[in-house]
């Protein structure tokens, strides 16, 4: 099935079923500090599985482009992907598990959409313990749908109950919402089998999992105890990739159509044929693979609608450390010329009509590999030179691969995986010292957690994110109205505010962007919120940046005369219970974009 027929059944489907369909917010989140990408569907739509009124109403659908780089180093092997799509239907409050299973029996199996064969399904679901019972309800909602094709599905034949592991989602920090979870399987194997016993099911790779509908029906509380929710939400997520390949009966993802096309230029580059040994027991699969991968999610990354350029922190560094490793395994190939920038052309042509952005802003995609990967091409000789020095030992100490990243731009992961080859070992304590050093912020971007963010609907949290929109307004007045936001990441203890600006700014507007804020915390102004059509919402004089992300209706909060800005919150009831507001720092974030760290006191 062609991959855009997916995108377009599944939205129908959901369509058909009452659903809003809302486009995919930025891969680079808006005021959620906890991860440094969107990394799955609900991310952007915490504020409402937490109770606030989303603008498409209660039920909304949508395809949503991801980052995810906790597992980056297994990239490369059959199923793990950096960048990828994540299909999802939800419920804020309306609908539960009865309607959920049930469409999701239907979109599987009905011939008029995707028509598996019902004999090749298993699903799991919650088996239950000291924090909550067994999901019964979902078992019982299961056994009637496989009944309507004649299969009698027994619990732990076809049914299976697995722990918190495996079918339990969240809560995403310490307290919050949380739920059991059911999980969709198909035999991809030539024949169905049937496994054997549950621990077959679990181990057996010819079992895929293909859709996961979740059930936030728990509160977890600080104590601990897990209560009933007044508002039930329902979280569905299905990988567009693997589910193609699986429709596709595709052994791997990167057979499909998202990757083959791509792998065929580095095949044309290198002169080398894909899945063929190139060197001693090394493939040439694995290296394309990564190519491929990395360079796919750097373009998506440099052509978000907030999207960052190569550094040394924060989202910057995933993005730097992607195009690095790509030409890295590039070099591997023989191919030792500029290569990025075609791979990236190929991914643009192929994904514009779906995501618009990455036409628009193709000039900077470009632009930024180039640079990067000619900066990167001027140090790679002299740094493996000087990894070569460094491991004549049998390791090498933390301030050593410090050295190779500072100077020679290796990101620490490089170095770790030169190390490796070589059967070396790295200070990695050392390392991390060293950087503490000369950094404002930790390197620690794959696994670092902040509290707060709109996962966060704290008092503290609802104050700095009023704050945030004051000094926005303050910006656009004290500068120009073209001043807009490029990126904020909030928490209870401060707010920082990325926005576009060539220049540094001066003692004085620094003061006077203090004091213009202060000014409206003084007035004790009211915050209101209403949900309108997009094109009022302009007319009346909104400010925002998130356009592409909802068709109809938006959240607009108005601060007196002040501020009026589209946003989905969470605020503070009125600016005078936001205490004094001082900015703390102001400074480069990268080429042509400043950013302002401010507490309030």
């Amino acid at each position: 099935m062609p991959v855009d027929n997916l995108r377009e059944k599944f939205l129908k489907f959901f369509k058909e079923k009452g659903h809003t369909i809302i486009k995919s917010a930025p891969l680079i989140p808006e005021n959620d500090p906890t991860v440094l990408f969107t990394t799955a569907g609900m991310h952007p739509l915490v504020p409402y599985l937490m109770g606030a009124d989303h603008p498409g109403g209660k039920r909304v659908a949508d395809v949503q482009k991801c980052i995810r780089t906790t597992d980056i180093d297994e990239v490369g092997d059959e199923s793990h992907l950096t960048f990828f799509e994540m299909l999802g239907n939800w419920s804020f409050g309306d609908y539960f598990k009865k309607e959920a299973i049930e469409w999701s029996w239907e979109f599987l199996t009905d011939k008029k959409w995707l028509g598996l064969d019902p004999s090749r399904i298993y699903v799991s679901v919650f088996a239950g313990d000291n924090d909550a019972p067994r999901d019964n309800e979902s078992i019982a909602i299961w056994q009637e749908q496989f009944k309507k094709a004649g299969i009698d599905a027994k619990v732990d034949k076809r049914i299976f109950t697995l722990g918190k592991k495996d079918n339990w989602w969240g809560p995403a920090g310490e307290t919050g919402p949380c739920g059991p979870d059911t999980e969709m399987f198909y035999d991809t194997g030539k024949k169905p089998k049937e496994p054997e016993s549950p621990k077959d099911f679990t181990d057996n790779p010819r079992y895929v999992e293909i859709w996961n509908d979740v059930f936030m029906q728990y509160n977890k509380a600080a104590s601990g105890k897990f209560e009933p929710l007044d508002q039930k939400n329902v979280d569905t997520g299905m990988g567009l990739e693997r589910t193609v390949a699986v429709l596709g009966g595709y052994n791997n993802v990167y057979e499909t159509e998202f990757f083959r096309p791509a792998i065929k230029l580095i095949e044309d580059m290198s002169g080398l044929q894909y899945g063929k040994e190139f060197s001693a027991g090394e493939s040439t699969s694995r290296s394309m693979r990564i190519i491929t991968d990395h360079i796919k999610s750097a373009t998506f990354i440099l052509g978000d609608e907030k999207g960052v350029s190569p550094s040394n922190l924060d989202q910057g560094y995933i993005l730097r450390r992607l195009i690095r490793r790509a030409i890295r395994e590039a070099k591997k190939l023989g191919i030792n010329r500029f290569f990025t920038t075609e791979i990236a052309e190929f991914f643009i042509a192929e994904y514009s009509p779906t995501y618009p952005e990455l036409a628009q802003n193709k000039e900077f995609i470009i632009t930024e590999l180039m640079k990067e990967e000619e900066n990167f091409n001027k140090t790679l000789e002299r740094g493996l030179k000087e990894f070569e020095k460094m491991s004549t030992d049998k390791k090498i100490d933390g301030r050593e691969a410090f050295v190779l990243f500072a100077t020679y731009g290796f990101p620490y992961e490089m170095t770790e995986e030169l190390a490796k080859e070589k059967g070396l070992k790295i200070n990695k304590e050392e390392f991390d010292a060293e950087f503490a050093k000369h950094q404002d912020e930790s390197r620690k971007g794959l696994t670092q957690k902040f509290h707060g963010g709109l996962a966060d609907q704290s008092e503290a949290t609802a104050k700095m994110h009023t704050a945030n929109h004051l000094l926005l307004e303050a910006l656009k007045r004290l500068l120009g109205r073209d001043v807009n936001q490029k990126g904020s990441n909030i928490n209870r203890e401060r707010l920082r505010l990325d926005f576009n600006f060539d220049r540094k700014l001066t003692d004085q507007e620094i003061k006077q962007l203090e004091d213009m804020v202060n000014e409206q915390i003084q007035s004790g102004l009211q915050i209101t919120n209403e949900v309108i059509p997009l094109t009022q919402a302009r007319e009346k004089g909104a400010t925002g940046v998130f356009d592409s992300k909802y068709e109809e209706d938006v959240s607009v909060y108005k601060m007196g005369d002040f501020s009026y800005e589209i946003c989905g919150g969470p605020h503070a009831k009125n600016t005078a219970d936001l205490g004094k507001f001082k900015i703390v720092k102001e400074q480069s974030s990268s080429a042509g974009v400043r950013r302002i760290k401010a507490i309030l006191e």
